[in-house]
């Protein structure tokens, strides 16, 4: 058996490509007003909607436990895996990263290793997927980490928020960031150097907010032939906007598109509104 990859929930693959590409997803855990549940499986981003929507309702999120991983990297290796690759959501954002290499250690680092993708959504689909066909191709455990490290060198997330309160309340950013965008009234658009959100820009509407990720997406992807990841949170118009001028703008040198609406842990940060783009670039 290949070296098998694992990754979290917050990469908001595609079903069909989980299956294809032979994936194990570790979901992470939302708590809603006291209520755990698992991300994907127990919790949709319509409940995280729902309950920021009311007034004194907490939401919070948290990493799964290291044992959850060591349990998964186990069985893995007992169905005859070469190695584990698991490839996970930004440090700066969560301590999933950590909880895996805790795990990873009790496994044995010479059979499992742990990629630090430095985003989220498909900015950590897109390296979990390059593991995923390195592994297919028969890379050994180097091989399979050197791709997904490889993949997330290629790889630029860039979303618009409708406001940064809820990027606040979970210490995402800082309050002098947020209270910024509040007493302008604008519309931030952000993005992720070295795992960290940052604000990239700032617009005045949803719309503008829209054409302008367009603009950086097409600004990242260069001269390169790209794969898109497209992410939004209870508004579908604005993803097919995204989706629509990217298209148009990137003519042949589109090759794949994934439409996704992020799920509850990035629902639970970023709020109602969120629209996202991530730009891999093909070799």
């Amino acid at each position: 058996m290949p070296v098998a990859v694992v990754t979290d929930s917050t990469a908001y693959l595609p079903p069909e490509l989980v299956r294809a590409h032979r994936l194990t997803v570790v979901p992470l855990t939302v708590v809603l007003n006291g209520a755990e549940g698992l991300e994907g499986i127990e919790t949709s981003p319509a409940d995280a909607t729902r309950a920021l929507s009311a007034r004194r309702v907490s939401v919070s999120t948290s990493r799964p436990a290291p044992e959850q991983f060591a349990q998964v990297y186990r069985a893995l290796l007992a169905d005859g895996a070469d190695g584990v690759v698991s490839v996970h959501l930004s440090a700066e954002l969560s301590g999933t990263v950590e909880a895996a290499r805790l795990a990873a250690a009790e496994v044995g680092d010479d059979r499992v290793t742990v990629v630090d993708s430095r985003s989220t959504g498909m900015g950590l689909g897109f390296p979990a997927l390059a593991a995923a066909a390195a592994a297919a191709g028969g890379a050994d455990l180097a091989g399979v980490r050197a791709a997904a490290l490889d993949a997330v060198e290629r790889t630029t997330t860039f979303f618009y928020v409708d406001t940064l309160e809820f990027l606040r309340r979970g210490g995402r950013i800082n309050a002098a960031e947020a209270l910024l965008g509040t007493a302008l009234s604008v519309k931030p658009i952000m993005h992720m150097p070295d795992g960290a959100i940052v604000v990239k820009d700032k617009v005045r509407t949803a719309s503008r907010g829209v054409a302008r990720l367009v603009d950086l997406a097409v600004e990242a992807a260069g001269d390169a032939d790209v794969d898109l990841g497209v992410h939004h949170l209870a508004a579908p118009q604005r993803a097919e906007a995204l989706r629509a001028a990217l298209t148009e703008r990137l003519g042949d040198r589109l090759h794949d598109t994934y439409v996704t609406e992020a799920g509850a842990v990035v629902a639970a940060h970023a709020g109602p509104g969120l629209a996202c783009v991530v730009v891999h670039r093909r070799r």
